[in-house]
């Protein structure tokens, strides 16, 4: 059979060749890549010749090509446009992923080899990368298990297998419950406060789901929707709050345990749990943070320690403000979940005269995407973009991209996903679907997946500010991929601990404000107006008004990836919400009017996604982010200037060298946490 993953895409920059991928294509290249690296592994591991880098780790890195094609392609679908087949593959495929990955790094004889140049290394005369990934190498296979004897090795890889499967399910669980928890509303009357370009979209995201007539409010993955803010209708309200705060918690009679991702969670922690005591570490966390460059949990819960207070005490001064404006508008009940941000919406009107639906006739996405983010790379990189219409992505709202370098030679492909779907996971990312490296020289192809609401047909797309942040922010990852610069795949682009990953991509959010920038995107959609610089002051100001609530939904939600894996295996959480309540409490951050940004059972990142016992790495990167912005702003040189240096340190080395060192490649120094707490209005008054 005809398969595109069997050779490399003809196609400029091997973008994959979408037009002729179709679902029957993935599951044999699957197969035929997992068998063709494990050929090639094994024939590393059973040279006749003595060890050499070239021969050992090189040849490691030049294997499974095919295999990295499919898997790009396929976990970038299954993700942005899922269907039922899909599911079906990756249900079947992930388990089988895990156990090949154990198959490479628990072969004795493989090891055997890494092993016997690592601790020859300093004679092996190996430059800077060629050392670090020796190095890397070596690490990544003990944390794997290569040292455990051979029960060990055999309950390991039962548990990763186990674990993939069970991750899979709790991201198809979510995707399904999200859809399913979608808010009916039968009365125009209830949906007043909605713009109405709001009101006509909800109408058709109803009539797509066979009711006519009827109204759609559909969730995102987070606890408090944004449509909260909007909706003067307080049952309405309370309604959405709770199918947002209900979603994975429960199932139908029929429904088996794996049905209910609060059970699955559980379970999952359970058995990571299970895996770090056998890998010698006493829970989760700490098998992960020893890899991050917090490098321990102390660290990391030194820092939430610094954090919590001051912004509990922002929190509470907040709610206080917000009854107040309840009670002065004659409302006789308490503040409730459901009520906080309506209410913030009110007090920043009054306080501050900012109404945040006047921001968006001036944030229109193609003014946004080109005049806001694009122009801001130019401005700060040299590079820049052209739409390439005759390239092909996965889905017809997918949108390509060449990036041209400051030279205007050819750098890579970008391309953007920016609508919401039934069929697209909640919250917003970036993949890589070819991964920079010269010693398979590719250059990057690099995907951002958002969740903009798709405006109703033949109207602009209008963003909200926080649309407009996420645009920055993934871009920023974007970025860190094209810039790449390394000779190796294994360190390509994002390819750095998890506590640090977050960085490039929330510096790049500063762009979003400068003066220059806001002038160039921010204008009225119909009458190309620049957006009053008092709007933008007055938003400002109302934005510190909201920094309690925002660092307290974010801080209890970090709590409870922390607290799921702080268990040591064997211990039982009991009841998962039970277990939340708890976890809260303990870590002071238990406010009944602030739901944790996620909770446990829509809780992607750290269940079905890459941040366990790592969701505290965004405010981790936030210090090194914080600390970098004033760098950018101090004037000692020209934002240009800056750029290049930012790229050439940092950006372009990938995990090719120490995150800590390229900071201070940069900043001259280590990070200072007071930007953040400045910023985040943490420091005394």
């Amino acid at each position: 059979m005809s398969n595109p993953f069997f050779e490399r895409s003809p196609l400029p920059y091997e973008l994959p060749p979408f037009a002729q991928i179709t679902e029957e294509h993935y599951l044999p290249a699957f197969e035929r890549g997992m068998a063709e690296q494990l050929a090639e592994v094994a024939a590393v591991a059973a040279n006749p010749a003595e060890p050499t880098f070239e021969n050992t780790i090189v040849a490691l890195e030049r294997s499974g090509e095919i295999l990295t094609r499919v898997s790009a392609v396929f976990f970038n679908k299954s993700s942005s446009d899922t269907t039922a087949d899909i599911d079906a593959i990756e249900a079947q495929v992930s388990p089988r992923l895990a156990a090949h990955r154990d198959a490479i790094r628990l072969d004795a004889r493989l090891f055997a080899r890494i092993e016997a140049l690592y601790e020859r290394r300093a004679e092996l005369g190996l430059d800077a990368q060629d050392l670090r990934l020796l190095e890397r190498y070596h690490l990544e296979f003990v944390r794997a298990g290569a040292r455990l004897d051979e029960a060990g090795q055999r309950r390991l890889r039962e548990l990763n297998t186990e674990l993939a499967a069970a991750a899979t399910t709790f991201g198809q669980n979510l995707l399904a419950a999200t859809n399913a928890a979608t808010v009916v509303v039968t009365s125009a009357a209830e949906l007043a406060g909605l713009t109405p370009a709001a009101v006509t979209a909800a109408a058709e995201e109803a009539a797509a789901l066979g009711r006519d007539g009827a109204w759609a409010l559909r969730l995102q993955n987070v606890s408090n929707q944004p449509v909260l803010s909007e909706l003067a209708d307080r049952q309405l309200r309370r309604r959405v709050l709770e199918a947002s705060l209900r979603r994975g918690f429960s199932g139908g009679a029929e429904d088996g345990p794996d049905a209910v991702n609060a059970t699955l969670a559980a379970r999952i922690a359970a058995l990571r749990a299970e895996r770090a005591a056998l890998l010698g570490y006493t829970d989760h966390a700490s098998y992960a943070v020893a890899d991050q460059t917090a490098e321990s949990v102390a660290a990391v819960e030194r820092m939430l320690a610094r954090l919590t207070p001051p912004a509990v005490a922002n929190a509470r001064r907040e709610a206080e403000d917000l009854a107040a404006a309840m009670r002065a508008a004659g409302a006789d009940d308490e503040l409730r979940p459901w009520d906080w941000q309506y209410w913030s919406e009110k007090v920043r009107a009054e306080r501050y005269s900012f109404d945040s639906s006047a921001l968006r006739p001036y944030l229109e996405l193609e003014r946004v995407l080109w005049d806001g983010v694009f122009h801001a790379a130019e401005q700060v990189y040299g590079i820049t973009l052209r739409e390439r219409d005759d390239l092909v992505g996965y889905h017809p709202d997918v949108r390509v991209f060449e990036v041209f370098d400051t030279d205007g030679s050819p750098l890579g492909l970008f391309l953007g996903d920016y609508f919401a779907r039934p069929s697209k996971r909640g919250g917003a990312w970036m993949n890589e679907l070819v991964a920079q490296s010269h010693l398979r020289g590719a250059e990057a192809v690099v995907v951002n997946n958002l969740n903009i609401p798709r405006p109703p047909e033949g109207e602009p797309a209008l963003l909200s500010w926080d649309n407009v942040r996420t645009l920055f922010h993934e871009f920023g990852h974007a970025l860190h991929g094209l810039f790449s610069d390394v000779r190796y795949p294994f360190f390509s682009g994002t390819e750095v601990p998890r506590d640090f990953v977050e960085f490039p991509s929330q510096v790049n959010e500063m762009w979003m404000t400068h003066p220059q920038i806001l002038a160039r995107y921010a204008r009225h959609v119909e009458t190309g107006e620049p957006m009053p610089a008092e709007l933008m002051e007055r938003l400002r100001e109302a934005e510190r008004f909201g920094e309690g609530f925002r660092t307290v939904e974010y801080l209890a939600a970090t709590c409870l990836d922390w607290a799921w894996h702080r268990l040591s295996a064997g211990e039982t959480p009991g009841d998962p919400e039970e277990f939340e309540r708890r976890a809260l409490a303990a870590a002071g951050l238990a406010l009944d009017a602030i739901p944790p940004r996620y909770r446990t059972a829509y809780f992607a990142h750290i269940f079905s996604g890459g941040y366990s016992a790592g969701y505290y790495s965004y405010i981790w990167s936030e210090v090194l982010d914080a600390d970098t912005v004033r760098w950018f702003e101090d004037g000692n040189a020209s934002i240009r200037e800056k750029g290049e240096v930012f790229r050439r340190e940092l950006l372009a080395r990938g995990g090719s060298v120490d995150p800590m060192a390229a900071f201070a490649a940069v900043r001259g120094r280590e990070p200072d946490i007071e930007p953040l707490l400045e910023r985040r209005g943490l420091l005394p008054a």
